[in-house]
Formats: C-alpha cells, structure tokens, sequence
C-alpha cells in the first residue's frame, strides 16, 4: 500500500495557486522597476554654458608628506609653501588625495607631478590629475568639502 502512496503522489501536478502567486509577484517586481526607473535619479539638463564652463583661477599643487605627518601644500610654479595639514585635520582633503595617489602608484607614476585645482565661472571646484587623467569634482561633496580646497586658489607667499 505504500507504493501506492507514492506513486499517486508523483502524478499528482504542482499546485496551481503558488505558481500563480510566484508569477504575480515576478510581474508586480517587473512593473515596479519599469515605473520606478528615473524616481530619485538626478536631473542632468543642458550642459553649461561656454562662458560657465570658463576656468576663473587654477593652480598646480603638490602635497608633500612631512616627517611629522603633516602635508605640506606647495605651489608647484613657485616651490613655496602656501599651507599645511596638520595631523588628523582635513580629513576630507585627504580622503581625496589618497585616491588620487593610489591611482599613481597603480600606474606606476611618481609624485613629481603637480595636481591642477581649478575653480570654474559657474562656482564649481575640481581637482585633476594630468598625469592620470582622474578628475573630481569636489563641489559635489559640499560646500565646505569644496571650500577646503578652494581655499589654496588664494595666493599667499608662504608666510602664514
């Protein structure tokens, strides 16, 4: 009799009413990505302008480590000193630094060659490295994230 059991068991069909429940559900999941493409994206629009696509200062920068493990910022035409990180402080400006180096020695390039900090007419900050070709726009992480770079677009003579 046990053979019987199994045997009406094996020609009996699956079971109409979780198949219909899984295709329900596969077919909500396709609509909802359909409908959804787009929700929360960011806008890109036109691009910008020639005269807010125009550079309105630049700089070459190089940032060398110090013993005590601070960076100094040099300006890379003059050979001076414009400013230094201290210890533990801007943590952001560091962050991206440590990017860009990594990609340096990923392609094996030295730290010869200065970085380029441009500020744009439209109010944008970006950073590039000429020797990568890696640009970041910093305006994208903030104001004050930007700022904290903006801030060696000011020419100083090395004195602080």
């Amino acid at each position: 009799m046990g053979d019987v059991a199994n045997g009406d068991q094996a020609r009996r069909p699956f079971p109409l009413g979780p198949l219909l429940g899984a295709a329900a559900l596969l077919a909500f999941v396709l609509i909802a990505v359909g409908v959804s493409r787009g929700v929360g994206t960011v806008p890109i629009g036109a691009p910008p302008a020639p005269e807010a696509a125009a550079a309105v200062a630049a700089r070459d920068l190089k940032f060398v480590d110090r013993p005590d493990g601070g960076v100094a910022v040099v300006d890379a035409a003059s050979g001076r000193d414009i400013d230094t990180l201290a210890t533990g402080q801007d943590n952001f400006i560091r962050g991206t630094l440590r990017g860009f180096a990594r990609e340096r020695r990923r392609q094996d390039i030295g730290v010869e060659l200065p970085f380029r900090l441009t500020r744009w007419a439209d109010g944008r900050l970006s950073l590039d490295d000429p020797a990568t070709g890696r640009h970041v726009e910093l305006s994208a992480f903030g104001v004050t994230n930007a700022e904290a770079f903006g801030r060696f677009l000011e020419r100083r003579d090395g004195t602080r």
